[in-house]
């Protein structure tokens, strides 16, 4: 029989877990980046629980281990601190998914659960980020619907950041 995967809101016992899990899956990234960069990058990972500008986090969980897990944020104020997006519908950071747990619909669950959720709050559209580097990513975005929003992208360090949505 099938373990029954859940998508619940992160509970404050479980944010330990959870940072080692997005640690895990994005050090998959490590040499995309500069060393300066990458460390830079790895302790905003390391630290992005604690962001009181967080809307909500999910995660993802099967026999009490946790499979995956994205950040949901208001804006792009909140997402970025960076208010000249113009984005007023929710945003997308931080989709993490195990690496022995990948390609078993856990992101597309996740971000399926952020679009309700996004819906619920009468939003038009769910947004995202990704770096240029991140091509797997990229793919399973397009492939679930996120079209492409130039408008709304921007320089972080040296990487170029793309941007996503998703009509709701």
């Amino acid at each position: 029989m099938a373990s029954v995967m859940t998508i619940d809101t992160l509970k404050v016992a479980d944010k330990e877990a959870v940072v080692e899990l997005l640690v895990e899956s994005y050090g998959q990234y490590k040499n995309d980046f500069s060393t300066a960069v990458w460390q830079a990058y790895l302790e905003s990972i390391k630290r992005s629980l604690d962001n009181p500008s967080i809307d909500k986090v999910l995660v993802a969980k099967s026999e009490g281990e946790f499979l995956g897990t994205l950040q949901l944020f208001t804006n792009s104020e909140a997402a970025y601190q960076r208010p000249e997006l113009g984005i007023v519908d929710p945003i997308v950071r931080l989709l993490a998914v195990s690496p022995k747990a990948r390609g078993k619909g856990i992101a597309k669950a996740l971000l399926k659960e952020s679009a309700s959720y996004a819906k619920e709050k009468g939003a038009s559209y769910l947004y995202l980020h990704s770096g240029e580097n991140m091509t797997q990513a990229i793919r399973l975005y397009e492939h679930l619907g996120f079209k492409r929003d130039e408008s709304k992208e921007f320089q972080n360090a040296d990487v170029h950041v793309k941007c996503f949505r998703l009509e709701l």
